[in-house]
This record gives C-alpha cells, structure tokens and sequence, in this order.
C-alpha cells in the first residue's frame, strides 16, 4: 500500500515564559518505523522535513526507503495517510477520495463541518487514541503516560513566580509540600501520582473506581486514594495547590466534573493542569491554552507529548507499527485498527454511531 506521511503545522500561542508557542513536532513512523514497512514492500510517502522537529532528518528516511515529496504528495498521494494533530479542511481537501486517516482525531469533540467534509470525500478515518485490542489502547496508553511523568514540571514552572505564586513542589524541611489532587486514576493519573510523589509533593487522588484506586495504591504508594463524591471534590480542590485532570472516557467528551464556581474555590495562584482538553476538558473554564481565569492559571494543552516530540515520535512508532505490520490491503480488516474507526468510507461508524 502507499502511506503518506505529512509534516504537522499545529501551533498553540503560551506565555513567554514557556516558551510562546508550542508546535506540533511528533510523526507518526520515525526512520526505523519506515524501514519496517518499506521491508514489507509498501511505498512510504514523506513531506520534506517532516521529521525535523523530533530530530529525524530527511537523509534518515530517505535511507530507509522513503520517498521523499511535497506536502501535496504526501496528502494525496497515500491511500493511508498518517497524521498526529486532527486535520484541517485544508488538509482534507488534498487527500484522496476514499483515503484511509489516521491521527489523534478526537472526533466526539470536533466540528461538524470537519466531520462533514470527511463524510463527503469518503474518508475512513481511524482514531490512535481507539485502536487497540477490547479494552487495551496502547497508542493512548504511551502517550497518557508522557504526559502523567510531566506533569511535575510543568507544573513546577506554573508555580514559579512571575506566573505562580513562587511554592515549590516538595517544601523544605519544616516547609509543607505543595499539595496535588489528581482527578482520575487511570493511566496518566498514576503515572502523575508516581512523578509528582517522585518531586516531594503530597498527592491525593480520587477516582470512582475502587479497582483503578486499588492499582494506583499499589503503583504509586505514599498517595492518599479517595472514591470520588461531591463533597470530597469540593473539599480536596479547596485546599489543591495543583489540580489535575486526567479524566476520560475513550470515543466520548469527558465527564465535565469542576463547574466555574467550584474551581473559583481555589487559592489564588494555583494550577489547573486539565489534560482531557483533547476530549472537551474537565473544567468549565477549560479551552485550549495555557491562560489565568479568576485567579488559576490553566494549562490546557492538547499536545502534551508535542513538548517533547522525539520521544513521543519513538513512542508512537513503537505502539502504531505493529498494528500498521498487519496492513495489506486494508487497514480496516485489521481488528485492532477498525476498532478506532470513527468513520467507515464517509459513513459514521463505531464511537460516532
């Protein structure tokens, strides 16, 4: 099969202290990824530069057997066309009729008009963050876990004056640690819970399930495990020093848990890390962006791994390949890969029914 491999543009405007923008520097198959599928006799269509941000350069994949084309090309010219970020109707538009797409879609929360425009060219497009074996999403389950051990230093950063209120994660001696409370007990919650206890915080988290609350006891031990209950959440996010939201639920919104009243209880300075923005957010304050709205700073990125995009690159290659080595005709008649699809050549299908 041909599988197109386009550079990603996504930029999101940050505070100059982080850095001002965060651009979109993950690919979907590093070198080595290529060179398992050109192996196998499939034809890889490469955008020049493609790789550049997550330090693959264009020799490495020419070297293993890509063919090296323009952004055009690379869109239109695969009948499986690999993406990161969710594409635009730029985008959509160059691909070809009855194409294949895959990426981190999100679809539950995306724009009518880009559904629509999928329908209408025929497109099948699978989501990374579906795909998987029944409950088993590995792609997903990789990329929450970079964002979980991150967790600690971007939020340390947040609280650093100019833009927090100076406190350090672990205190000192006679000083008490900053206190976090982790919303969700899943994979990136744990991994959160293990990173942050790993930097001297005092952790709490809450989850409704008793079996995942169980798991982050035995992962991440030293964190105090709360069933989840209105009255705990109003009290655990009155005294949170950092508040994160790792609450999903694959193919749907996430559940919106802090409504703008209760999230105003917070101290003033303190931090919102809301890392379910890709499916809608956790927060009724929560958009897109790192901004300060009555008095927390929210960090809303929807590309967490994009902060450090070679090791998500490798990552992702690592978790999509295996299921992209099953390929031979169709993508769609791998059960792991159909299991992702929200559409089936432009009609809706699986979590878009």
């Amino acid at each position: 099969m041909d599988f197109g491999l386009p550079k990603e543009r996504t930029t999101l405007k940050i505070p100059p202290a982080l850095g001002e923008e965060v651009r979109e520097g993950r690919v979907a198959l590093t070198p080595q990824g290529v060179r398992e599928l050109t192996q196998r006799g499939h034809r890889v269509y490469v955008e020049r530069g493609a790789g550049e941000r997550a330090g693959f350069p264009d020799e490495a994949y020419e070297a293993a057997g890509a063919r090296l084309v323009s952004r055009e090309e690379a869109l239109g010219r695969g009948e499986v066309v690999l993406k990161v970020a969710r594409p635009t109707l730029e985008e959509i538009a160059l691909l070809r009729p009855g194409a294949t797409l895959m990426g981190f879609l999100h679809l539950a929360v995306a724009g009518s008009g880009l559904i629509e425009a999928m329908a209408e060219k025929g497109l099948s497009a699978i989501g990374y963050e579906l795909i998987g074996e029944g409950s088993k999403r590995p792609v997903l389950k990789a990329m929450s876990e970079i964002a979980g051990r991150m967790a600690p230093q971007i939020a340390g950063r947040l609280l650093e004056a100019p833009l927090g209120p100076g406190v350090l994660l672990s205190g000192l001696p006679g000083i008490p640690p900053a206190d976090v409370v982790i919303l969700g007990a899943g994979t990136l919650g744990r991994a959160a819970a293990r990173a942050f206890l790993g930097a001297g915080a005092s952790v709490y988290l809450l989850d409704k399930d008793l079996s995942a609350l169980e798991a982050a006891a035995r992962e991440a031990p030293g964190a105090i495990t709360a069933l989840i209950t209105q009255s705990r959440l109003e009290r655990y996010v009155a005294f949170a020093d950092v508040l994160v939201g790792a609450v999903a639920v694959p193919g749907e919104r996430a559940p919106r848990l802090l409504p703008r009243d209760l999230l105003l209880r917070m101290r003033r300075g303190s931090v919102l890390l809301d890392f379910a923005i890709d499916q809608g957010g956790v927060a009724e304050t929560s958009r897109p962006g790192v901004y300060q709205e009555g008095g927390i700073t929210h960090f809303c990125l929807p590309n967490v791994p994009a902060l450090v995009p070679r090791t998500a690159s490798h990552a992702l290659t690592a978790t999509l390949l295996p299921f992209l080595l099953q390929v031979e005709d169709d993508p769609l008649k791998v059960p792991g890969l159909r299991q992702g699809a929200y559409l089936l050549l432009g009609q809706k299908g699986g979590h878009l029914e």
